[in-house]
């Protein structure tokens, strides 16, 4: 495979066409190797517009999805960025090329020593990888002045949103399958927020996080 060309086409037919057109965020994702951070087996996909399997039930997001998500966050040089679910480490490496430092929690231990030696490849010191549950939240870092959750929450993450600084945003997909919504989330105030709704999807959800009650009757 002709690596080179691949990157162009996710670009130009992939991410370009799903409204993602900041140049920054272009030049980011054809900088960025994303095919050494996709499990071996699966190389040949690392460019291919769907969700690529990483273990563990857990996946990579289409390519589509994370150009969207790094457009609409608007990330900044002095942001302190929490992201929920390492996964492969490429969401993270693109997070930290843009922001202060990246928390980054995972709760599979190789997923962390795998991303930890990826990024040391890349030159990219301004990450803390750690190992945790983080369903019910992380706050030991924040507040965060942007938060981004790899993984679903079938209920809307309301203590997600409180871990914001006022003006703050977070990426979320909220809801079960097969009508899951990705959200932008900004805290407007010290009690108000604002939702986005920007695409639909459908990605695992994050392990261990709150299911709706079930009714027995």
């Amino acid at each position: 495979m002709n690596m080179e060309q691949a990157r162009f086409n996710m670009i130009e037919q992939q991410i370009r066409t799903w409204e993602v057109l900041d140049p920054a965020v272009l030049d980011l994702l054809g900088r960025i190797p994303r095919e050494d951070f996709v499990p071996m087996k699966y190389r040949n996909l690392a460019f291919a517009d769907l969700n690529i399997p990483l273990g563990h039930g857990q996946v990579m997001m289409a390519p589509k999805v994370e150009g969207r998500l790094i457009q609409a966050l608007g990330i900044k040089p002095d942001d302190a960025v929490l992201e929920v679910g390492t996964g492969s480490g490429y969401l993270t490496a693109l997070l930290a090329s843009l922001a202060k430092h990246v928390y980054s929690v995972d709760i599979f231990p190789e997923f962390k020593t795998q991303t930890q030696q990826k990024l040391a490849a890349l030159g990219l010191s301004n990450v803390t990888i750690e190992t945790g549950d983080a369903a019910l939240g992380w706050e030991r870092h924040g507040p965060y002045d942007v938060i981004v959750i790899t993984g679903s929450f079938p209920l809307y993450p309301e203590h997600y949103q409180r871990s914001l600084r006022v003006n703050g945003r977070m990426f979320v997909i909220a809801g079960r399958a097969p009508a899951m919504e990705a959200l932008l989330v900004t805290r407007v105030g010290e009690a108000d927020w604002m939702r986005e709704s920007l695409f639909e999807t459908d990605i695992p959800a994050l392990i261990n996080a709150p299911q709706p009650q079930s009714f027995v009757f």
